[in-house]
């Protein structure tokens, strides 16, 4: 495997309130390749997008990384000012939110918006930096992009403004694209020409993509490495296709019986997790010992 170009260490994000700490996520590590799409996946409230928000110090109060690092190209950047985290956000580190029509501002046009970003980092002005905009939004398929520039959010559909906030994500040539369920909210024909769209970006950008999701459809067709998330911590780590065809951990096992598929009888319940492995389980999985109350395997106990 090649020296990744960012590498989390027993990360942990704990939020403090007025009913106790709740850790977020719990002692994370994994690394990713340059040019290598890696999924995290779990189920809601498993931590994967507060490990993402973490990466680019976009924790606010009351949470905060109490341990820990996150080395972007050897750089830990758990220690960096925030000064220096502008200049990494949206330069070198790029992330895509949940929700587009959330996530873009309602007042101003999605060409503004991309403008700032091209302002702040590639320090373009005037015709340069809106044939800049314009060059983002063609470069993601919006078509007459040169109109679509002075367009509002509440005039483009969903699919549309989806594009905008990658062609805003894009716009500075990021080495790592951080995609939070980047389709949550569309439906599947327009889900599909967004994974075409990112993978077709990150080959001919040669960037890092970090997926998340609790759609393990999506990581089949997208990963090359999944990461499983539960409770805040890594349960399981392995290529993509030999999670799907050999899970050992007993969550990755629950999570992927519970896809229905084209063969379940119809009207039959989807299976709900077990969370307590069996001791055939621990045997088969390398399951070695329970940190309060979650089973971890032999790699994650070393």
């Amino acid at each position: 495997m090649p020296e990744p170009v960012l590498s989390v260490r027993n990360l942990q994000t704990h939020f403090f309130t007025d009913d106790g700490v709740v850790k977020a996520v719990d002692g994370v590590s994994f690394d990713l390749a340059p040019e290598e799409t890696l999924g995290i996946v779990g189920e809601s409230g498993s931590g994967k997008s507060v490990t993402a928000f973490s990466i680019l110090r976009l924790i606010s109060r009351p949470g905060r990384i109490v341990g820990g690092q996150i080395l972007f190209k050897g750089r830990d950047l758990v220690q960096a000012t925030e000064a220096e985290m502008r200049d990494i956000r949206g330069n070198d580190i790029s992330i895509i939110f949940q929700e587009p029509m959330t996530s873009l501002d309602p007042l101003y046009t999605v060409g503004n918006q991309i403008l700032e970003a091209i302002h702040l980092h590639q320090h373009l002005r005037g015709d340069a930096a809106r044939q800049a905009a314009i060059e983002a939004l063609a470069a993601v398929g919006i078509p007459n992009p040169e109109q679509r520039v002075d367009a509002y959010p509440h005039q483009m559909s969903g699919g549309m403004r989806q594009r905008v906030m990658i062609a805003i994500a894009l716009s500075c040539n990021p080495e790592i694209l951080i995609a939070d369920e980047p389709t949550t909210a569309l439906d599947v024909t327009i889900q599909a020409r967004i994974l075409d769209l990112l993978k077709e970006l990150r080959a001919s950008r040669k960037m890092a993509l970090l997926l998340i999701t609790h759609n393990l459809g999506l990581v089949a067709e997208m990963c090359d490495r999944v990461i499983v998330m539960h409770g805040g911590r890594v349960v399981e780590a392995a290529l993509a296709e030999t999670l799907f065809r050999q899970p050992a951990h007993p969550y990755t096992q629950g999570l992927i019986r519970s896809i229905p598929t084209l063969e379940s009888p119809p009207k039959q319940p989807i299976p709900t997790l077990d969370w307590t492995p069996t001791p055939e389980q621990l045997e088969r999985s390398g399951l070695v010992e329970i940190r309060e109350g979650h089973w971890v395997s032999e790699w994650a106990a070393r």
